[in-house]
């Protein structure tokens, strides 16, 4: 026969036992503990919220006069209108340019200059999701 000490000791463990598993269990289910499975976050503890990779983005396109002919050589101007960064690029003799390694998170300006000639400023959104945009400006 067991003393009444042991067995009040083993009714204990097991009541431990019984609240941890049910705490354990009631975590699982409200979602605080992931339940496994591939992917970040699935070992057992806090979710890691992991910061997006939004890349980069192709701008490229033609440059054009108003009857449509290319325009090689024009300068074509990239804005960045948060840090007010500016980059060109002078397009080729078929009147094509490229500006590649364009951040997505940022909204930008493009337009394109040659002499007195100026393009309609055109605005590109952090919120379009588009790699590569491919973007007409016409001199006038």
């Amino acid at each position: 026969m067991r003393s009444s000490k042991t067995q009040a000791k083993e009714a204990s463990s097991r009541s431990r036992t019984i609240l941890t598993f049910s705490s354990f269990m009631l975590a699982v289910m409200m979602g605080v503990l992931p339940t496994g499975g591939p992917g970040p976050g699935a070992s057992l503890g806090p979710r890691i919220a992991l910061a997006q990779n939004f890349g980069q983005r192709v701008i490229q396109g033609k440059v054009v006069d108003d009857t449509g002919t290319f325009v090689g050589g024009a300068t074509v101007f990239l804005k960045n209108l948060k840090s007010r960064d500016i980059r060109s690029f002078n397009s080729t003799a078929d009147g094509s340019f490229r500006f590649a390694q364009v951040g997505m998170v940022d909204d930008y300006e493009v337009w394109a200059e040659k002499g007195k000639q100026k393009s309609a400023v055109k605005t590109i959104s952090s919120f379009d999701s588009r790699k590569e945009l491919d973007i007409d400006l016409k001199l006038k």
